[in-house]
């Protein structure tokens, strides 16, 4: 940490993709829809992949209230039956990928996020697991999560989803501080967190993570103080501190916030310099990006053996696989294809009510870009790659094809960044923390448009 300086996390305080797929979501057409979706599926079923274990993503769009801070897809409401309708649709949904996939394929890891999953009712919980039961065949040793909202849940409602298969939880904390709290409209006691956490530890839940974010408005470098001090006195399995972006243009319900409140650009990154440093200095390893673990978490222990694997939901302990999203908005990938059902719940029930699944927009990946997926996701989990393991498979000279990058890559060594080595890249234990700015060299796209003010920012 200490080679981390403000001076230096400023540097890279830039745009950039964060790499759960590549070619990132905002290169999907609506060229791509239903009709391609279902050639993948068909194909995926074909090559006997039903018994290749596959991941589920089921998006839950519900809350009962609005965060002001909130650039997700979802609809708020204080009528709790709407979610018996989307249910229906969730199982026209999975039925149809059952006719066209096929029935029991395994499942090794599934996670319901929002929105807020919780949002449902007991029986509603009970009747989506069901659901998914009924139609895929779940491995006993799977990874099965779900994002729940503190202020939802009880500790007879996480003993609820224990029963039901669940045995990782993410809970949205975002700051302890009430002052925070209040201007971002999700007020939630500390002591109601401890109190649930305690109870998911009490029930056997395999990891427990909490989501943080810095840059909030009215937070301070006292106030945060406070909140690393109770992160550490709670610790949690895992973090992920997640940095605020401003874009009221884009996300309506951040026009709530006052700018005049939000922290200037010099005090946001010495918010995360010290979040970062806190974390470490109380046992936690950094496993990439916003993520931090216990080193006896799973997601620790596959970093350091290196088998971490990234998706639409972030880091991943499971193998690279096929995902299958379920639901308004969420975004798939099967074989070669990436896909992205209608945002919008008008438009989802229109197309399932039409017998249809829901695919509005999607991509086709050609070899270039497969290429270049495999490149970043081996920088992007491992922090290396060799050569050789890249010129077979795809039939290529990496210093060749890649010559242009590996000029780029220059910079990056002067900094101390990245190592070029004989046999490949490793990425150093300093470029680790600013390791979306390594894979962003080898992004064509990127270099291509040069349009990187709609991402977030790389730290």
């Amino acid at each position: 940490m200490s080679a981390i300086s403000p001076e230096l996390l400023r540097r890279f305080d830039v745009p950039g993709p964060r790499y759960t797929s590549y070619p990132t979501a905002d290169r999907f057409t609506d060229g791509f829809g239903e009709r391609d979706y279902v050639k993948a599926l068909e194909r995926r079923r074909q090559r006997g992949n039903g018994e290749t274990p596959l991941s589920l993503y089921v998006h839950i769009p519900f809350c009962a209230s609005l965060c002001y801070y909130c650039a997700c897809n979802k609809v708020i409401t204080k009528h709790p039956e709407r979610s018996d309708d989307y249910l229906r649709y969730l199982q026209a949904e999975l039925d149809l990928h059952v006719a066209h996939g096929g029935s029991g394929q395994v499942v090794s890891q599934m996670h319901w996020g929002g929105g807020t999953p919780t949002f449902l009712s007991d029986a509603g919980l009970r009747q989506l697991m069901g659901m998914v039961r009924s139609r895929f065949t779940l491995v006993p040793a799977g990874e099965y999560s779900i994002e729940v909202d503190p202020r939802t849940v009880t500790p007879e409602r996480l003993a609820l989803l224990a029963e039901l298969g669940s045995n990782r939880l993410s809970f949205g904390v975002q700051d302890f501080d009430p002052e925070v709290q209040k201007a971002v409209h999700r007020v939630q006691p500390a002591e109601q967190i401890f109190a649930l956490v305690a109870s998911a530890r009490a029930l056997g839940f395999a990891s427990v993570n909490v989501d943080l974010i810095y840059g909030l408005p009215r937070q301070t470098a006292a106030s945060l103080e406070r909140t690393l001090a109770q992160v550490a006195q709670l610790r949690p399995d895992r973090i992920a501190l997640y940095a605020y972006a401003h874009l009221p243009e884009r996300f309506k319900p951040q026009r709530r916030i006052v700018a005049a409140d939000l922290p200037a650009a010099p005090e946001k990154v010495a918010m995360l310099s010290r979040s970062m440093e806190a974390f470490m200095a109380a046992g936690y390893d950094y496993v990439g990006m916003d993520h931090f673990a216990l080193p006896t978490d799973a997601l620790a222990v596959a970093k350091r053996e290196g088998r971490l694997h990234r998706n639409f939901q972030g880091y991943s302990t499971q193998p690279d696989c096929d995902l299958i999203a379920l639901g308004v908005s969420a975004i798939g990938r099967v074989g070669a294809t990436y896909s992205q059902n209608a945002k919008t719940l008008e438009a989802y029930y229109a197309l399932l009510d039409q017998g249809r699944l829901p695919v509005v927009r999607g991509l086709h990946l050609n070899a270039d870009d497969g290429l270049r997926r495999a490149v970043i996701m081996a920088l992007m989990c491992q922090g290396a790659l060799k050569f050789a393991e890249v010129d077979g498979p795809w039939g290529i000279d990496f210093r060749v094809y890649f010559a242009s990058e590996m000029a780029q890559l220059h910079t990056l060594v002067d900094q101390g960044m990245v190592e070029v080595q004989e046999e490949g890249l490793q990425v150093t234990a300093l470029g680790w923390f600013f390791v979306r700015g390594v894979a962003m060299v080898f992004d064509r796209y990127l270099h291509a448009d040069r349009n990187v003010g709609r991402f977030s920012r790389i730290i």
